[in-house]
C-alpha cells in the first residue's frame, strides 16, 4: 500500500496523485506540487488515503508544501497576466498568418513557463511564433494543440439539456462514446441531436448505457414471435428502461403490453429471452 492525495489543477480537471510526504493534508486544502509542466498550484480533492501500488504509477512526486495566502495572490496575478498574454498572442498569430485558433493561456505558478492552448485543422509550423513569444515574454513558451472536446471543456457553455456542459463542470476524463450507444437507446441518429457543442457525440450517452445493455440482455428482440395467454403474437416495440414489451396479436390485430415481471410470472419469458 502507498499513501496518496488527489489534486486537481482545474475545476473539472483530471485528478493527479501525489505523495503527501507524511503530511496530513485535508480535503479542499491547496498545495504546491511539481508536475511535468513545472511548479503548480492545485486543490486537494482526495485527502490522505492508502491505495494499492497497482492503482497508481510509481514513483509519485512529493507535495512540496501547503499553499500560502501569498501563493493564492500569485495565482490571481497569473490569471490577469494570462489574459494580457492571450491578447498579445492573438495579435502575433495574425502577424504570422497562421491558421490556428487560440483557446486559453496559462502561467505556471513560478512563471517559468507560459502555455498557449490552440486548435487547428492540421499541423502548424509555429516555430517563428514561439521565437517571437519568447522574445516578448522573456520566459519558456509552450504551444499545445488540443482537440475540440478539450476546447469545449476549457471554454464551457450550455448543452442541449439547458445545463452547463458536463465536461466543464464535473467530468475529469473523457470516456469513449460510440454511435452504438445512441442506437441502443433508440435515439435519433441525426448528428445535430446527439452531438454536443464540440461537434462530437454527447458524453451523456455513456451515463445510462450500462442499464440499456443489461435491459437488452433481459428483453426479447423486436420481431420475435411468442405465445401469450391471448394467443400468438409478434413483438413490435420495447420500452427498455421500464421493461415493457409491446406484442401485436395475430388473430385480433391489436397490440397488448406486458411487463418483464408479467412475462416471468406467466412462464412466457423462457420463450422470449435470448
Amino acid at each position: 500500500m502507498v499513501e496518496i492525495i488527489g489534486v486537481r489543477f482545474k475545476e473539472a480537471g483530471k485528478i493527479y496523485y501525489f505523495d503527501p510526504a507524511g503530511t496530513e493534508i485535508l480535503l479542499n486544502d491547496y498545495v504546491i506540487v511539481e508536475t511535468v509542466r513545472g511548479i503548480e498550484f492545485g486543490k486537494v480533492v482526495i485527502a490522505n488515503r492508502k491505495v494499492s501500488k497497482s492503482d497508481v504509477v510509481l514513483p509519485l512526486k512529493k507535495v512540496i508544501r501547503l499553499a500560502t495566502e501569498e501563493d493564492k495572490v500569485t495565482v490571481l496575478k497569473n490569471k490577469e497576466m494570462a489574459k494580457e498574454a492571450f491578447d498579445i498572442c492573438e495579435e502575433k498569430i495574425v502577424e504570422h498568418k497562421l491558421e490556428m485558433n487560440l483557446v486559453d493561456v496559462e502561467y505556471t505558478l513560478d512563471r517559468n513557463k507560459v502555455i498557449f492552448y490552440f486548435t487547428a485543422d492540421g499541423r502548424i509550423d509555429f516555430r517563428n511564433l514561439v521565437k517571437d513569444l519568447a522574445a516578448t515574454f522573456k520566459t519558456r513558451i509552450e504551444l499545445r494543440q488540443i482537440g475540440v472536446r478539450d476546447e469545449a471543456k476549457m471554454l464551457g457553455g450550455i448543452g442541449p439539456c439547458g445545463r452547463m456542459l458536463c465536461c466543464s463542470t464535473f467530468l475529469g476524463d473523457f470516456e469513449p462514446v460510440s454511435i452504438k450507444m445512441a442506437k441502443d437507446q433508440n435515439l435519433s441518429l441525426n448528428p445535430t441531436k446527439i452531438s454536443g457543442l464540440c461537434g462530437r457525440l454527447m458524453c451523456c450517452l455513456k451515463y445510462e448505457n450500462d442499464d440499456y445493455e443489461q435491459a437488452k440482455q433481459e428483453l426479447p428482440d423486436i420481431g420475435e414471435s411468442l405465445e401469450t395467454p391471448l394467443g400468438r403474437g409478434e413483438i413490435v416495440g420495447l420500452n427498455i428502461l421500464e421493461r415493457i414489451i409491446h406484442i401485436k396479436l395475430k388473430r385480433e390485430e391489436r397490440v397488448i403490453e406486458y411487463t418483464l415481471s408479467e412475462l416471468i410470472a406467466e412462464g412466457i419469458l423462457a420463450q422470449a429471452t435470448k
